[in-house]
């Protein structure tokens, strides 16, 4: 699929589910379930046994109607083999130019992980296609985006670590062009339980947000 059409798809989206669980089993669950509940992109993190294969077999399985990306991705090499093996777009946690370079080679989205300013033009500078925001919560959550955008209006970033429910509408409010959500969508109890309406409710609420968020 063509980079720009990857954006677009996550723009609209609005939200970025993260599938880090304890199994690949549970990784194909929720997958299955976030796909099903109308959310057409996530992130499989690389700290899930047998992600690669996992990417594998959900690209073989759904498409093109659902974007897949790589999570947790530490180093250019770990992002050649997620992109090999269906990855749309690779998500680092910190800031590491050479993933940045790599994606871009192979023109693949990347949202590295950055805190500060300095750390998030770096990433934008280096090539980054969104700039991730991690860990959010821990700096004040929508307050921190907000403050960032004020002399950063051009970098679209996208908080990670802290966004749930409650508070995903103030953080595009405050200028996020789009969340991910780890625990508070992909909830590891509620997979082993096979609660899987619960994460089905959690991400049409998600979706509400982003559709009520922009109709504002």
């Amino acid at each position: 699929m063509a980079k720009q059409d990857v954006l677009n798809t996550i723009l609209n989206s609005g939200i970025i589910p993260i599938v880090r669980t304890d199994t690949a089993e549970h990784a194909l669950d929720a997958i299955k379930v976030i796909h099903g509940a109308g959310i057409p992109v996530l992130e499989v993190t690389m700290t899930v046994p047998g992600a690669l294969k996992i990417l594998e077999k959900a690209c073989d399985e759904f498409g093109d109607s659902l974007i897949l990306g790589a999570g947790t991705v530490l180093d250019a090499t770990t992002a050649r083999h997620c992109m090999l093996a269906g990855a749309e777009f690779c998500v680092t946690p910190s800031l590491d130019v050479e993933t940045i370079e790599i994606c871009n080679r192979y023109s693949k989205c990347v949202v590295p992980g950055a805190l500060t300013p300095t750390e998030i033009m770096t990433a934008w500078n280096a090539g980054a296609t969104l700039v991730k925001v991690f860990p959010v919560g821990a700096l004040g959550g929508p307050r921190y985006i907000k403050a960032l955008k004020a002399p950063l209006p051009q970098v679209p970033l996208v908080p990670t670590g802290g966004v749930n429910l409650r508070n995903a509408s103030a953080f595009f409010e405050a200028g996020a062009s789009a969340v991910a959500v780890g625990s508070e969508l992909v909830n590891k109890h509620w997979l082993v339980d096979c609660q899987f309406e619960r994460i089905e409710t959690a991400a049409r609420g998600f979706l509400d947000i982003v559709a009520e968020s922009r109709a504002a």
